[in-house]
């Protein structure tokens, strides 16, 4: 390695700030859970690198994952697109771009233990924020729900709820890609027009129709072959009866049911899923992780080619990350919502 790719060794320490979970949450999340801290970052050893921090992520998984992964006064789960302004490390030179599941922190010493360069031809008129976006988790998540799990035929009808979201965004767009006819739920008018711009066959704001049976039948009388399920809790009780017979359900999240404090109960599926003989697969988006590569370039030739459009909530300010986060559980964001640092 060059000398100049080397740190000095008379540098001065870097401090990262960072949030901590203070308490873990119960029921929605609110600013005293969580804390800004200064850290003072070692310099990297041999095969370390250290990562400034771009773009973060908030996603509405970090909700339960913080409780069985994560211990009070541990710096909140996330990912997100890092620089590398150190390096001894050959295989992330000074200067490279990576994706990385760092936490909430503007900087990083990383041995490089899960860190993933961005595309080697990503384009310079693409902003990197994508890698944690359509081009990145949520688009693959989409990709692999409908091709991996639900097996989507072109032809096909498709339900998606939280459709105007990050992962739904997308999903609803592939399969569009994929010749099918799309449904699309959403929580305010602002997102119906959204889906109306993507392409979506039919959308509807679920807060405001008078019946959601009604509005499902309506917009698909023969009923739906595949459900992408983002929301759980009511909306999937009303769901599933209007599947077709031998339907198949992908169950991505339930976003619906992540801050309750006391569980939500029935009605029950058990007999629909019999009668209609109905297939329902739960899944995460690590599966397939070995097609990551293959799939990331996917998305991307979607993405220059005009077929799949990117929308992005972003938040100016590492300082505002609990508030960007808390307000995506919200539904305040159209697509995906990210912080700019």
């Amino acid at each position: 390695m060059e000398s100049s790719d080397r740190c000095p060794k008379q540098r001065a320490m870097v401090q990262a700030k960072t949030w901590v979970l203070t308490r873990h949450f119960e029921g929605f999340p609110k600013d005293s859970n969580f804390e800004l801290k200064l850290e003072q970052l070692p310099e990297p050893k041999d095969g370390e690198v250290l990562l400034e921090a771009l773009f973060l992520s908030v996603d509405p998984y970090m909700r339960p994952f913080s409780r069985v992964r994560m211990k009070e006064g541990e710096v909140m789960i996330g990912t997100q697109v890092a620089k590398v302004i150190q390096s001894n490390n050959p295989a992330f030179p000074v200067g490279c771009h990576v994706v990385g599941r760092c936490g909430w922190r503007t900087h990083t010493v990383s041995d490089g233990t899960g860190l993933t360069c961005l595309l080697s031809d990503w384009p310079q008129d693409v902003s990197m924020s994508l890698a944690l976006g359509a081009i990145g988790m949520p688009g693959l998540t989409a990709l692999y729900g409908l091709e991996e799990v639900l097996g989507l035929q072109a032809g096909e009808t498709l339900l998606v709820n939280a459709a105007a979201g990050a992962v739904g965004s997308i999903v609803g767009q592939i399969a569009k890609i994929k010749g099918c006819r799309v449904v699309g739920s959403s929580g305010s008018d602002g997102k119906v027009a959204f889906l109306k711009e993507l392409g979506f066959d039919e959308a509807f704001n679920y807060k405001t129709v008078s019946s959601l049976e009604e509005v499902l039948k309506t917009a698909s009388p023969d009923g739906y072959d595949c459900f992408f399920e983002n929301v759980g809790g009511p909306f999937s009780s009303v769901a599933i009866p209007q599947m077709k017979e031998f339907g198949r359900i992908a169950v991505c999240g339930s976003i619906s049911t992540y801050n309750d404090t006391n569980p939500q109960t029935g009605p029950y599926p058990h007999l629909t899923m019999i009668f209609k003989q109905l297939k329902m697969d739960g899944f995460m988006v690590g599966r397939w992780e070995h097609k990551n590569p293959e799939s990331l370039r996917r998305l991307m030739a979607w993405k220059r080619e005009g077929k799949l459009q990117c929308r992005e909530q972003v938040t100016e300010g590492f300082e505002n990350m609990p508030a960007a986060f808390m307000g995506m559980l919200q539904g305040e964001n159209i697509g995906k919502a990210i912080v700019k640092v």
